[in-house]
């Protein structure tokens, strides 16, 4: 069995590993991900797509691995660390990150992963009112977002960025008059709409600009908030967005994340940071 470059052509064979596993059928977020990213595979004998993975590259300085899948019946063969020692091998010199659950933790950890924080991800229905403090972004602003988001991640994600404008219900900027000092977005998965990115100046900042989404998504909305965070956390739990699975964010290797990590209060998706 060899590892191979998935396409959007996989995209059915993915969204079926994926509900084998519990992960349910997410397909914008799966098309999204092999649109930004370099997808990895391992296909069986029988032609059955057995095991994922996927890339993506934020410039030179930093990789994001997520999607990390293998079939139940080929559980405990090697197939999961040898699809990630291929990742890490293509991600090169880059600080290599990703978020896991209680379960890959430990695999993580034996190929050099360490946890750097926790998170938790709260779902509900947000009670609250919009703040009104935001706008919502226009074309002219993505250039300005861009510098924002490459000055608190460390790493250019002008790309990403630029593919998830299509991909975003919508985003909104706050603005000191001179420059944009913050912006979010929200996107729609299966079940509930996600609010993320979030980057903010301070908290209240990140608060306003989740309820000025959150409010108006119409369904329930997942926040994906650091252990970091718990005056967020409790902000949302008061709101109807309560705290449900915990995850761990883990780098490879000794070195810090990149960037100025204050002012990022929540991932695009655990999948991307």
């Amino acid at each position: 069995m060899v590892i191979r470059e998935l396409t959007l052509d996989d995209l059915d064979a993915c969204l079926d590993l994926a509900d084998s596993r519990n992960w349910g059928r997410e397909e914008r977020k799966w098309r999204f991900l092999l649109e930004v990213g370099e997808g990895y595979g391992i296909t069986d004998s029988a032609g059955d797509l057995v095991a994922t993975t996927i890339l993506t590259r934020y410039g030179s300085g930093a990789a994001a691995v997520s999607m990390v899948l293998v079939a139940e019946r080929y559980g405990r063969q090697g197939l999961g660390g040898r699809i990630m020692g291929h990742v890490m091998e293509r991600a090169g010199g880059a600080t290599v990150f990703l978020n896991a659950t209680s379960m890959g933790r430990p695999v993580y950890e034996r190929l050099g992963f360490r946890v750097t924080g926790g998170a938790a991800m709260h779902v509900g229905v947000f009670t609250g009112r919009a703040a009104g403090a935001s706008r919502v972004a226009v074309p002219g602003d993505l250039k300005e977002i861009a510098a924002l988001d490459a000055e608190v991640v460390g790493a250019d994600r002008s790309e990403t960025l630029t593919r998830y404008t299509g991909f975003a219900e919508e985003i909104r900027v706050i603005d000191d008059g001179r420059e944009i000092i913050g912006y979010a977005g929200m996107w729609r998965n299966l079940t509930n709409t996600v609010v993320g990115p979030v980057i903010a100046a301070d908290a209240a900042a990140a608060r306003a600009l989740i309820a000025d989404l959150a409010s108006r998504a119409g369904r329930p909305v997942r926040v994906e908030v650091g252990e970091d965070r718990p005056e967020l956390a409790a902000w949302l739990d008061g709101h109807g967005v309560t705290a449900g699975m915990r995850t761990s964010d883990m780098v490879l290797g000794d070195g810090p994340l990149p960037g100025d990590r204050s002012r990022l209060f929540a991932p695009i998706m655990s999948a991307l940071g």
